[in-house]
């Protein structure tokens, strides 16, 4: 079962670091302003864009599987019907405890796979948001 519950939620926002796939180097969009926040906020943001080079002052990498320091959380900023292999990546790391989806975003199938795998599942809410409304 999805996390819901705002202590839950409160568990996840301690995380340090958080990779975010689908980081957007173009201001104004979501997916530039959600990582933003969070970095302004004390969190260390490692972009997933394989379109450019770095994003928010950060190296942006081509994939979650580039990543060799360690993420707490991946947030994710794309598609539905690509969650399952951005999972299939997560499955495939020790260190990520948290796979978060973004508004609009659900895949329950995937959700399944990283509950199986002992890891918390979100899905459907916004980073930001729920830093504001729940953060210490």
């Amino acid at each position: 079962m999805p996390v819901t519950s705002d202590d839950e939620l409160r568990e996840v926002l301690r995380a340090d670091t958080i990779a975010v796939v689908g980081c957007s180097s173009t201001p104004g969009k979501a997916a530039h302003g959600v990582p933003k926040y969070l970095q302004e906020h004390g969190y260390r943001i490692v972009p997933i864009n394989p379109t450019t080079d770095e994003v928010l002052g950060e190296r942006a990498y081509d994939s979650l599987s580039e990543i060799d320091e360690e993420v707490d959380v991946v947030d994710v900023f794309r598609p539905s019907e690509e969650v399952s292999g951005i999972v299939d990546e997560v499955l495939g790391r020790d260190d990520v405890d948290t796979v978060w989806l973004q508004l609009n975003i659900r895949d329950d199938a995937a959700g399944e796979r990283v509950e199986a795998s002992g890891r918390r599942f979100v899905q459907d809410k916004c980073l930001k948001v729920e830093h504001g409304r729940l953060a210490d």
